[in-house]
């Protein structure tokens, strides 16, 4: 039915990377697996950056939305999380509630070309939660989409919400209201968290999304029941587990690109001599960096360890993270030229293909800072991994890998904490080693990748609970529809 009606679905991330391209995953699995037709709303420099992404043949539409990040104390041109620095982040979010008038006309616009048609749904990011003002206007159902897993979700939700750490001395506390996340520490907080920098924000945004009709998840029922039931408790309203949603190979930003094609030819080179399991694969993703101490202490660590390993680069902290990496200045002396000689390591500077990496046999482990995002991929291939949290969310990510999923080591914690390259040596070897910890880690991400392969199956005589969740969601938002066109 959905093929032949060719049903209409409008998506509208946050701007940032780690939102932008789970919503492009979302909407190329809508448009290939699910018959529909996608508008896909953002601002201007993020619409260019995206176009590149598009699959072949792909009928997605590009809208543009307009912003000047001038008007908002931002500097020029920045539309993205990705130009700007840390503390100017929470500025980019106050200031996305200004494109609600435009939006608003975006879809309006659309229902005149469509001749009055309207879309299935709206799904938006959670802060855009005002967009179910303008949904519910047409009778359209809305949906936020959260491109993360409910626990992490959770937790920094409940804290944001209460700052339980500022009415107790003791450095840890556990969450009244989601007290399955355990004891959570000071350390496991971000920056805008401890200071209380942008509760209010997070006060209106909560407030902003009371009004959605569902929600949406870039996890498994299965791994994240805890999270799932907080919200549908807090909010009322039903909760979908679709994930993962990850890319197809061959999409993203940089696929076609002639770097990017050199950098997989270059890394499945290499790995294709080292033997099976045993390779460490280190990144921290696009947009969080190390300080220059805590590069030079993962640098010695990584070369006493005798582990083979691929280290995606960026400058450390203070720099910005897109210029050139200068080897001399930021590693040990000689590091490139020795490892690059033995053939124990390979440095790929500012982006590596981390699919091809993850699902490459010679690769036995992820040194990560456990962005959502970076954990579905790694899960999806069964690897281990050594965590490394920086920002947001990733704290919890980590505690959910670690404690209830049994995936994970936790090395370090955060951009400031001191670390010595013996405790790092110690966590590579505890997980690539013939430990018992190690064996037990593998089987365990062995099981969980069963778990995901299960959940998207999508076959006549076997639906998987994502599969099956997306289509409770899909028929969600049809019935609100047919009720709309029934209400006089």
């Amino acid at each position: 039915m959905m093929e032949q009606r060719k049903e209409n679905i409008v998506m509208f991330p946050f701007m940032a990377q780690g939102h932008i391209i789970p919503f492009l995953a979302l909407a190329i699995k809508l448009e290939q697996k699910r018959g529909c037709t996608i508008t896909f709303a953002s601002t201007p420099l993020n619409i260019k950056r995206i176009q590149p992404s598009l699959p072949p043949n792909s009928s997605i539409q590009l809208l543009e939305i307009p912003f000047r990040s001038s008007d908002h104390g931002l500097p020029p041109d920045c539309e993205n999380t990705h130009d700007l620095p840390y503390h100017l982040i929470l500025k980019l979010v106050e200031a996305s509630r200004s494109l609600k008038p435009s939006f608003h006309e975006l879809v309006y616009d659309l229902v005149r070309k469509q001749h009055g048609r309207l879309p299935l749904c709206i799904i938006s990011d959670s802060f855009f939660g005002w967009c179910a003002d303008i949904a519910h206007e047409l009778g359209v159902f809305h949906a936020i989409f959260f491109p993360f897993c409910a626990f992490s979700t959770a937790c920094y939700y409940s804290i944001g919400m209460s700052l339980p750490h500022r009415n107790n001395e003791s450095k840890e506390f556990v969450l009244a209201d989601f007290p399955q996340a355990s004891r959570i520490h000071v350390t496991q907080m971000s920056e805008n968290l401890q200071g209380g920098h942008g509760a209010e924000t997070l006060r209106k945004l909560v407030k902003d999304c009371m009004s959605i009709d569902g929600a949406l998840f870039n996890s498994m029922g299965e791994l994240d029941e805890a999270g799932l039931a907080f919200f549908q408790k807090t909010f009322g309203k039903p909760f979908w587990p679709i994930g993962p949603i990850l890319l197809p190979p061959g999409t993203g930003n940089r696929a076609g690109n002639e770097a990017a094609i050199k950098a997989v030819e270059v890394c499945r080179n290499w790995l294709d001599t080292k033997p099976p399991n045993s390779v460490l694969y280190v990144s921290f993703g696009s947009q969080n960096t190390l300080s220059a101490s805590q590069m030079m202490h993962l640098a010695f660590a990584l070369e006493a360890s005798g582990k083979n390993f691929i280290w995606a680069v960026r400058p450390p902290t203070g720099f910005s993270i897109n210029s050139e990496f200068k080897e001399k200045e930021y590693l040990p002396e000689g590091f490139e030229n020795r490892n690059k000689a033995s053939g124990r390591g390979l440095l790929v500077h500012q982006w590596a293909p981390q699919m091809e990496i993850l699902s490459h046999k010679s690769t036995s482990a992820f040194l990560s800072h456990c962005g959502w995002n970076s954990v579905l991929e790694c899960l999806s291939y069964g690897v281990p991994i050594i965590g490394w949290p920086m920002a947001s969310e990733q704290f919890y990510n980590v505690k959910l890998l670690e404690e209830e999923i049994g995936v994970c080591v936790e090395v370090a914690r955060g951009r400031i904490s001191e670390v010595k390259s013996e405790d790092i040596v110690a966590k590579i070897d505890l997980v690539m080693n013939d430990t018992e910890k190690g064996k037990e880690m593998r089987k365990r991400a062995c099981e969980v990748r069963n778990i995901i392969n299960n959940s998207i199956d999508d076959k006549e005589e076997f639906k998987g609970a994502s599969v099956k969740a997306m289509d409770d969601f899909l028929n969600a938002a049809m019935l609100m529809r047919e009720e709309a066109k029934r209400t006089p």
